[in-house]
């Protein structure tokens, strides 16, 4: 008997097709989760499809040390549709490890060690992204984790003001919070964390693993806000499916780094399918899509439930349901009586992330199951 460490859903999932996704047994689901945002595309993509097949068929793999023309590529892609002066990238396999780095490339480019991270904020598992990760859940059975990292409460401007000073490396901040609940950062507190990390002589990093590739109705969240951090992270949606991570930074950030390196960073094969899933996301102005998409979709949930649940809130297609303690109940309802597929965000928000493809068709027949769902509560 084999045996697996993780847990799993009583749905076998076996294929898809854009929004779609079948179990073992044929059944359709909407697959209004997208696995945490990881296919904005949706699947079994095109281009995606024929960039990662040719690429396969010409080469899979040589490490990073030598140029790849596929891997080269996507270094000027990241370049070209990164905030300015946002020039540099280096690849990983995930956004824990984007975190990672940046955490790393801040001590170092700075010579100092004291991290700020926000309360309710998530940015991955591994020693050093969990160590500024909020919950103590995901912390208590690794401690002690890395120390000199201080949290304050999202979005809020004087205690980030506060937590700054001269021995600070970096501060580390998702533009939307995603586990934490679907909480959007205000354009005043980003300005702010913006203004003390400069003063500060601090690096101020932009996580959007989540948020980034136009979720939030830009290719990046930090768009909207105006403000250009020292880095931004990004992952999940990154490679439409594929295992894909980058650290973008600025010059100053780049030029300091350290000694950081992994032996599978930008694998050409990796590289084609985050080309393929970033030029198409661009070119078909695949946000614009998003954000229109995400407001009626946010507009027609407070018609339909607004009264009955806490709140209704997101940015975008990264849209939460505030619905109390029964989430995972809601969650179970969406799937077994209605096949739609979302998430959770903590015990207390459903989670919409579907593709960024996704018509306001589909999100009518979300809207219409929630409905039921909340008034059986």
């Amino acid at each position: 008997m084999s045996g697996f460490v993780f847990s799993e859903k009583p749905i076998q999932i076996e294929a898809g097709d854009g929004t779609v996704l079948y179990d073992d047994g044929g059944t359709e689901y909407l697959d209004f989760g997208a696995s945490y945002a990881c296919v904005p595309l949706g699947h079994g993509h095109e281009a995606v499809h024929d960039a990662v097949t040719e690429q396969f068929e010409k080469l899979t793999y040589v490490q990073a040390s030598y140029p790849n023309a596929s891997r080269t590529a996507l270094y000027d892609l990241l370049a070209d549709t990164a905030p300015d002066p946002i020039d540099y990238t280096w690849l990983c396999n995930s956004g824990t490890e984007a975190n990672e780095a940046a955490l790393k490339f801040a001590r170092s480019a700075t010579g100092n060690s004291k991290i700020v991270a926000t309360m309710q904020g998530f940015h991955g598992r591994t020693m050093g992204a969990l160590a500024t990760t909020w919950k103590s859940k995901y912390k208590k059975p690794y401690e002690p984790l890395m120390g000199d990292v201080e949290f304050v409460p999202y979005d809020d401007g004087d205690a980030l003001a506060e937590a700054v000073d001269d021995e600070t490396a970096a501060v580390l901040v998702e533009p939307v919070q995603g586990e934490g609940g679907i909480n959007p950062a205000s354009a005043e507190f980003l300005q702010r964390a913006r203004e003390e990390t400069e003063d500060a002589g601090a690096a101020l990093i932009f996580d959007e693993v989540q948020t980034g590739m136009g979720r939030t109705g830009s290719l990046w969240a930090a768009e909207q806000s105006g403000v250009v951090p020292d880095m931004i992270t990004a992952a999940k949606g990154l490679g439409n499916g594929f295992p894909v991570g980058a650290t973008l930074c600025r010059e100053w950030i780049a030029d300091n780094y350290g000694s950081h390196a992994s032996t599978f960073s930008g694998g050409p094969v990796i590289s084609a399918a985050a080309g393929a899933t970033v030029s198409t996301i661009v070119d078909e102005d695949v946000p614009t899509h998003a954000g229109d998409v995400g407001a009626y979709m946010q507009e027609e949930l407070e018609a339909a439930i607004g009264d009955d649940v806490r709140e209704v809130r997101g940015e975008g297609l990264m849209v939460g349901v505030e619905v109390g303690r029964g989430a995972n109940r809601a969650l179970k309802q969406l799937a077994m009586n209605h096949q739609i597929l979302a998430l959770p965000a903590g015990r207390t928000v459903v989670r919409f992330l579907p593709p960024l493809t996704v018509t306001e068709n589909e999100v009518d027949q979300v809207v219409d199951a929630m409905a039921e769902v909340v008034g059986d509560e």
